[in-house]
């Protein structure tokens, strides 16, 4: 008998990479060897102490009791769209449900949508540091992800300058993350305006994602459609953060159509939908419910969290080696890290040396962008207080007896 080789796969798998998950991987093995895990690095809030609210698990087991079990329209349900489309417009977005696209998790979104948008050789601008599923898709596609820098010194807003300086014949799209993932910068209506007329000028497609909206501890959201009203915008956004329905997997995208560009985007964006048959049926029904019902656990979280934020800033503060900028959305923040001198050479190293040593779980921030996230690493404040003092103890004694 022949050797049986491996089976090849294409080559584009070899260019998906996924920092958060990677350092997860490495985590959940040393939790298997006994290491007692605190898990820092990934931004899901109901693994702590949010819980989803009650009327939302209500009205998904009554859609399952009342036997909406079955395939439902590929683009989502009506009501649902219905919903998404007057919470928009409340916002100033003046969207038609018609342009609204239920996604199974805005991930499944930014996959269709790159999938839509990117030819080999497009370039769509990224804010780095930015949430690396945008690089791995648009790479996937065959783009590239083209970087404009956010700075740090100014809470980490876009550089527009450096933005302007990024575009060439070949740019598709530019992207804005607001909230940020992974420095929890919270863009005020000033910058969004001027992202919105860099687009507009440069017939440009702008993509807002704004998934973190309404997780905000200062000043207010402003959100890209309120601005855009001749500029072809495509929002991405969804239910698992402020709704605490992470594992449900609901997402949107909307279209805002400023001079009727987006007609074949839109349609190609319904073709990948029709593929993937529809999102799932008992958990949209379980969406309307999360728009039109209670709001208290989304004031209540965003308290919460702003106090878990203030400590870890205090604490960050407190450690020689680093500085942080403070974050106003999301549950994310980036400290910078001060590795001269120290024996760990990357912000990687740096990270993956604390999880075998502590089971402390961080992101290194190189993942985020090798340009301008490196020399930092992303972590959650979603634990309880006393989870994160654990957690600072740990780290301040690991630095102490590894710095040289």
């Amino acid at each position: 008998m022949g050797v049986v080789g491996l089976v090849s796969v294409a080559a584009r798998v070899g260019e998906v990479e996924y920092a958060i998950r990677e350092v997860a991987a490495l985590a959940a093995k040393l939790s298997k060897s006994g290491v007692k895990i605190i898990p820092l690095n990934i931004g899901d809030p109901v693994k702590f102490d949010f819980k989803t609210p009650q009327h939302i698990k209500d009205a998904l087991i009554k859609a399952v009791q009342e036997d909406h079990n079955m395939y439902g329209p590929s683009e989502g349900l009506p009501e649902l769209r219905k919903a998404i489309a007057e919470r928009l417009n409340k916002m100033g977005g003046e969207i038609s449900e018609d342009d609204v696209i239920i996604t199974n998790g805005i991930s499944e979104g930014l996959q269709m949508l790159t999938g839509v948008l990117v030819e080999a050789g497009d370039e769509i601008l990224v804010p780095s540091p930015g949430y690396p599923s945008y690089n791995a898709y648009i790479r996937f596609y065959g783009g590239r992800a083209v970087a404009y820098r956010t700075v740090e010194e100014e809470g980490w807003a876009p550089d527009l300058e450096h933005l302007r300086s990024r575009l060439s014949k070949r740019t598709k799209a530019i992207l804005i993350i607001n909230p940020n993932n992974p420095t929890g910068a919270l863009y005020d209506a000033k910058v969004v305006r001027e992202v919105v007329q860099i687009a507009a000028e440069n017939n440009l497609i702008l993509i807002a994602d704004e998934i973190y909206d309404e997780i905000i501890f200062e000043s207010s959201f402003t959100p890209a459609a309120s601005l855009a009203k001749d500029v072809n915008l495509i929002g991405l956004n969804g239910f698992s953060k402020a709704h605490l329905m992470t594992g449900w997997r609901l997402g949107y995208i909307y279209l805002k159509d400023g001079e009727t560009k987006l007609k074949e985007v839109k349609e190609g964006l319904l073709r990948l939908a029709r593929v993937r048959l529809c999102p799932n049926t008992p958990v949209q029904k379980a969406g309307v419910a999360a728009l039109k019902g209670p709001r208290d656990h989304i004031q209540d979280m965003v308290w919460k969290l702003k106090e878990r934020r203030d400590y870890c800033l205090k604490a960050i503060q407190e450690i020689e080696l680093m500085s942080a900028a403070t974050p106003k959305g999301a549950f994310y923040l980036f400290p910078k890290i001060n590795l001269r001198g120290t024996r760990w050479s990357s912000d990687k190293e740096f990270v993956l040396d604390l999880l075998k040593e502590t089971g402390v779980t961080l992101v290194h921030g190189s993942g985020f962008g090798e340009e301008y996230g490196s020399d930092h690493f992303r972590m959650v404040f979603l634990p309880p207080l006393e989870v994160l003092e654990e957690a600072f103890e740990k780290i301040r004694g690991f630095i102490k007896a590894r710095h040289r």
